[in-house]
């Protein structure tokens, strides 16, 4: 295919929304999946506590965007990893492992899972602050290992998270995602989002199940 200028394969680090986010960037070596509320978080806590986690049907449940984004992105050949504001550090650290794995230079898709607008079929992806800053997080701590090659669309997540990182506590809770867990009694789990770097685990996905990478 010939490329795109919404492609962002000039750059190392890219940047987009949602599955069809992913499907527009160039191809990337390695897909970081953010969806901070709740799929990226509580896969990585789960995993924390030495748990699996399979992505079948229960978990397309939970979580229709970041479940339908990991498992295209699995789809690519891509390394799949989930990543949140609780475990950005970890996952720039994944991230330079494999490349040095490889020894190749590495490209990188942080894809912002956003929410959906509704749950019917062929409802709008709705923009979620919780997403961009999660994004933004792990695109700083790439640049923080030197991984900083970064498109302007991941550029401008990281000023986002860098600007905002101290209250990130308070976006979270006063997002419309933030808003509407809250509403249902989750507050200790929007706060519990909201840590970041309080995990050091990455989830990875292989063989259709959710590991420590």
């Amino acid at each position: 295919m010939p490329d795109s200028p919404f492609d962002q394969h000039r750059y190392q680090v890219r940047h987009d929304w949602g599955i069809e986010g992913l499907r527009r960037l160039a191809h990337a070596d390695v897909v970081v999946v953010v969806d901070v509320l709740r799929f990226s978080t509580t896969v990585t806590d789960a995993i924390s506590r030495g748990e699996i986690v399979r992505l079948d049907a229960d978990a397309h449940a939970v979580s229709i965007n970041g479940a339908a984004v990991a498992e295209a992105a699995a789809q690519s050949g891509a390394v799949v990893l989930l990543g949140c504001l609780r475990n950005a550090a970890a996952v720039a650290r994944a991230v330079l492992d494999i490349q040095h794995e490889r020894a190749a230079r590495t490209s990188v898709a942080v894809i912002a899972s956003g929410e959906l607008a509704g749950r019917e079929p062929g409802a709008r992806l709705r923009f979620a602050v919780e997403d961009q800053l999660g994004a933004g997080a792990i695109v700083d701590a790439l640049g923080d290992l030197g991984v900083d090659h970064t498109s302007p669309e991941a550029a401008a997540a990281c000023e986002a998270f860098r600007g905002l990182r101290g209250a990130v506590r308070h976006l979270l809770t006063a997002g419309g995602s933030g808003q509407e867990l809250l509403d249902r009694g989750a507050r200790d789990e929007v706060l519990n989002a909201a840590a970041v770097d309080a995990a050091s685990v990455v989830p990875v996905l292989r063989g259709g199940t959710f590991v420590a990478y």
